[in-house]
């Protein structure tokens, strides 16, 4: 094999917001690949695409991770950007999209940012390694979502780079295989992975038998709330009243409410640009001559207007991180003129995601009643993703399991390390999402 050798198994965690790509060899040493941007090297690589032409008619060029973002913040191309696109998987009314003079189904763009991924990995990476497994939600992104239909187009995308091959197995059962490595006795595990886009939830139960670790999986459960629904949660508390939310306009002889549906835009960066060309900027440009409150509409347009999406939502997020280890942030927005402030208590936030805590549970107590257990009979509870560190969160969890049993992994790493240990272990074809509930295998 010309980029990857036999003896090694792949396993792709292909992320709403991250993508990190792990390799295990078969004497079970499991690393993640590196990619070298910006004078630092990083296990993440941004799920982001950036098209771009050098001018128009010259033919569409693209970039992925930190390099697509690297591409949309100089802006000094025709650009098309593309981020979080893996929340429409599984959605039947995301036929295509239109990229310069070519239509792109998904399967299109997630080859393409696939390729990106490939060419930055290096030598040690390449889709021809006899062993890929590629992780996939336990429910994916949206409010009807066709699994069928996702994982269609997820095969679509891997046929067309070689790895028609691939196994397709639950996230959270990855991060189990990363997580049983610790295990010295017999356990029943429950894994709660909270993405960007979906928080998924396995229970699996771990035995050794002849000093061979074995896993039979005993329930799974996922849910669309993850980090990015609490981000969103933010910005509409504290950012979208600044830029207009609930303020009216005069139309003839009436005052009207400003319509709410321009500020579903801000439930992305990435949709703010995207406003330009759907008609939403005119719009609001046409909106902000009758409005009442002219100068919160003229923010708005100005941050579309100067693609300040990204600086935005990284605001958010880093005020967001920041309320897991303090009581209050002062949240601070400065760009095009356009300055955002308020201070966010922990309080305040979580009264915000009191619903989303709440869903979570209930998927909790799903999985445990698809499993057969009580909360009692679980063992160890092992918590990843960057959402998993959120105070609120993390109490759901010790509310119902206590703290002794709450453990945490790596955050980005965790389910790549599991899902290449899987293509190494006795029969990775019982750990496909397929047959993942119908029988044990060793890991």
């Amino acid at each position: 094999m010309s980029s990857a050798s036999s003896a090694v198994s792949i396993g792709i965690d292909f992320g709403t917001s991250n993508t990190v790509v792990a390799l295990a060899a078969d004497d079970r040493r499991v690393e993640a690949i590196r990619f070298d941007h910006g004078g630092h090297r990083h296990s993440v690589y941004v799920s982001a695409l950036c098209f771009w032409e050098d001018r128009p008619g010259a033919g569409a060029q693209a970039e992925g991770g930190p390099w697509a973002i690297e591409q949309f913040l100089e802006g000094r191309h025709i650009y098309r950007f593309l981020q979080s696109f893996k929340t429409f998987a599984a959605s039947s009314s995301f036929n295509t999209t239109q990229v310069f003079r070519q239509r792109y189904k998904f399967e299109d763009i997630l080859a393409a940012f696939l390729r990106t991924l490939a060419r930055h990995g290096g030598d040690k990476f390449g889709f021809d390694a006899a062993n890929i497994v590629v992780g996939r939600p336990v429910r994916f992104a949206g409010g009807n979502p066709d699994e069928a239909l996702a994982m269609q187009r997820y095969r679509a995308a891997f046929e067309r780079l070689g790895a028609g091959h691939a196994r397709y197995v639950y996230e959270p059962v990855g991060a189990a295989f990363s997580f049983a490595r610790r295990l010295e006795r017999d356990a029943t595990v429950l894994v709660a992975d909270f993405g960007g886009g979906t928080s998924d939830f396995s229970v699996m139960r771990f035995s050794r038998a002849g000093g061979t670790l074995r896993a039979e999986p005993l329930g799974h459960a996922g849910i669309g709330i993850a980090g990015d629904t609490f981000d969103y949660r933010i910005v509409d508390h504290v950012v979208s009243p600044r830029l207009g939310k609930g303020t009216s306009f005069r139309s003839f002889d009436k005052v009207l409410p400003v319509p709410n549906s321009h500020y579903t835009n801000l439930a992305r960066w990435h949709q703010l640009a995207m406003m330009k060309s759907n008609g939403d900027l005119r719009e609001l440009r046409e909106l902000s001559r009758t409005a009442l409150k002219p100068a919160l509409l003229g923010d708005f347009i100005t941050i579309v207007d100067l693609d300040l999406g990204f600086s935005l939502y990284r605001a958010v997020s880093d005020a967001k991180v920041a309320l897991s280890a303090n009581d209050q942030v002062d949240f601070r927005f400065k760009g095009g003129g356009v300055e955002i402030g308020s201070t966010i208590t922990r309080k305040n936030f979580e009264a915000w995601i009191a619903d989303d805590i709440a869903r979570l549970g209930a998927t909790v107590d799903k999985v445990l009643g698809e499993a057969r257990i009580t909360a009692r009979e679980v063992e160890k509870v092992f918590l990843t993703g960057g959402t998993s560190f959120v105070p609120a969160v993390r109490k759901l969890f010790a509310e119902r399991f206590g703290n002794d049993r709450l453990m945490s992994g790596d955050q980005f790493e965790s389910i790549a390390y599991g899902l290449a240990l899987i293509g190494h272990s006795p029969d990775p074809d019982r750990w496909t999402a397929d047959g993942g509930l119908r029988s044990k295998a060793g890991a």
